[in-house]
């Protein structure tokens, strides 16, 4: 019986590339590589593509019922919104090829022509529609995190507003510094996957939003903290759920190759280590908050995963596993502290997008030192470089919106819930007064 599946799976072998390759058979090793490669790509792709509905599952569940369609309509226009300017300017001002200036303003996205050949195509590397689509669902990622924190108070126009400008310009600048082999690459600062070109990018903007429109209504009153609590925590924990399927392709993507069986090993290393160091950040955040408070704290729990993976993403490939635990433990932690703290500063941040993305992304980013080859210097550099710009920029653009066009509803509107105010549905009209 062994021997009988032995031979079938070796006949599936010899006729898989045959039947494969039938119209263009590979000519090399290189043609192989760039297939799988872009394959990979494109796998990775779709998984981050499905973190968008994860995003808008845990948003949806940590706001308030009278808030949830306006969540929803934000999440699926940003994401619209990022491809567009991604194609328009993003990905070629993000990957300048030979320019080393501080950036360079790219023109469209340009696809290899229909049914290239091995003689047209980049075989050290993959497709360019594989490379642009991966590069895509990143920087819809970005906006996502800002989404969430500046919720329950913000006008959807300018919010959009805002979208076209991080995904169009900001996001694709900074980025170039490190992965269009900018400056940063150049000093040696080293972010595997985005814990800072994509994590505490996208933080430092929520930062800057939280801090221009100021809280919600009633959250900070007589000097207390008064909880807002989610509308739906299942639907919240399925958003989680979500998001850590599509890390897995965040972070095994940025392998960047699949053409060799180092490079296939790589990667399930990346996903090992990747599942570990959430799993730890959930289970510090649930012990932690059950020392802190005597009891668990699901919202900690869910956010203390989400830490865990972003403190990994900035080097997911060389720690052990282990090191995977440790790090996104520490990951988790840092929620359970930070989260309060903003509270003390009276930043209202909905769904702790902050801590989680910022915070964590910044401890990943140092993190990289332990197993890395970068140093601490260069990994604060990079960190306070990436913190300047976007805070700054995010800061301005903010401020901008509100003299001109105004970022924040009335405060009718908000006491009266974003859906109707701003959209005239509801997500649960069966629940509605009267």
């Amino acid at each position: 019986m062994k021997l009988n599946r032995i031979l079938a799976t070796a006949a599936v072998l010899v006729a898989f590339p045959a039947a494969a390759f039938a119209n263009d058979p590979p000519s090399s090793m290189e043609d192989v590589g760039y297939i799988f490669t872009t394959l990979l790509f494109l796998m990775a792709g779709f998984l981050v593509f499905f973190m968008a509905a994860g995003f808008a599952m845990l948003e949806g569940g940590l706001v308030r019922s009278k808030n949830v369609a306006m969540q929803m309509i934000k999440n699926i226009a940003l994401f619209s919104i990022a491809a567009i300017m991604y194609w328009l300017v993003g990905f070629n001002t993000m990957y300048p090829g030979d320019f080393n200036g501080f950036f360079a303003i790219g023109g469209p996205t340009v696809l290899d022509p229909v049914g290239i050949g091995s003689d047209a195509a980049a075989l050290d590397y993959a497709s360019i529609g594989s490379d642009f689509f991966f590069q895509l669902v990143f920087v819809a990622a970005t906006a996502s995190i800002v989404s969430g924190a500046v919720a329950e108070r913000i006008k959807l126009w300018p919010f959009l507003i805002f979208v076209v400008v991080l995904t169009g310009i900001l996001y694709p600048i900074s980025g170039s510094w490190q992965w269009g082999g900018g400056w940063l690459s150049e000093a040696g600062f080293s972010d595997f996957a985005g814990s800072t070109v994509v994590h505490s990018v996208g933080g430092w903007a929520a930062l800057a939003g939280a801090i221009i429109l100021g809280p919600r209504i009633g959250k900070y009153k007589d000097g207390k903290v008064h909880p807002m609590p989610g509308s739906n925590l299942a639907l919240a924990t399925l958003g989680t759920f979500i998001l850590w399927l599509g890390w897995f392709g965040f972070n095994g993507g940025s392998q960047l190759a699949m053409g060799t069986v180092g490079d296939v090993s790589d990667v399930s290393r990346i996903f090992a280590n990747t599942n570990m160091a959430a799993a730890s950040g959930a289970v510090a955040a649930l012990i932690l908050t059950q020392v802190l408070y005597k009891k668990p704290d699901l919202t900690m729990v869910l956010n203390g995963a989400l830490a865990g993976l972003v403190s990994i993403t900035a080097e997911p490939l060389a720690p052990t596993l282990f090191g995977a635990l440790w790090i996104g433990a520490v990951g988790g932690i840092i929620v359970v502290f930070a989260v309060p703290m903003l509270d003390k500063f009276k930043i209202d941040d909905v769904v702790g997008a902050i801590p989680v993305h910022l915070f964590a992304g910044i401890w990943g980013t140092i993190a990289v030192i332990f197993y890395g080859e970068a140093s601490l210097g260069t990994q604060l550099l990079g960190i306070a470089a990436y913190g300047v710009f976007t805070f700054v920029g995010a800061l301005v653009l903010w401020g901008i919106l509100k003299a001109t066009v105004g970022i924040r509803v009335s405060e009718e509107d908000e006491i009266n819930g974003l859906d109707m105010a701003e959209l005239g549905m509801e997500a649960y009209p069966e629940f509605s007064k009267g």
